[in-house]
C-alpha cells in the first residue's frame, strides 16, 4: 500500500517522543494509538477504493478518526 496519510507523528510531528513514551506507559493510550491506526488505515483503503464502501460508512470512519485525534490530542497536551 502506498503512503498512509494522517498518520500520528504527521498530524502532531512536535509530539513524536511524547507518543512514543506515552505508547509505552500508558496502556489506554496505546489502545488509542492502535485504534486511530487501524482506523486511519481503514479511512485510506476507502478514498483509495483499495476497499471501497459507500459514503456513509467513510464518513463515519472519518468521524471515528476524527474523535480518536481529539482524544489523542488531549492525552498529549498534558
Amino acid at each position: 500500500m502506498s503512503h498512509t496519510p494522517h498518520e500520528l507523528h504527521e498530524e502532531f510531528p512536535d509530539k513524536v517522543a511524547k507518543i512514543a513514551e506515552l505508547k509505552q506507559s500508558d496502556a489506554h493510550f496505546a489502545r488509542l494509538a492502535d485504534e486511530y491506526h487501524e482506523v486511519n488505515r481503514a479511512v485510506h483503503r476507502a478514498e483509495t477504493n483499495v476497499e471501497p464502501v459507500d459514503n456513509l460508512a467513510e464518513g463515519e470512519l472519518r468521524k471515528k478518526r476524527a474523535a480518536l485525534k481529539d482524544e489523542i490530542y488531549r492525552m498529549l497536551a498534558d
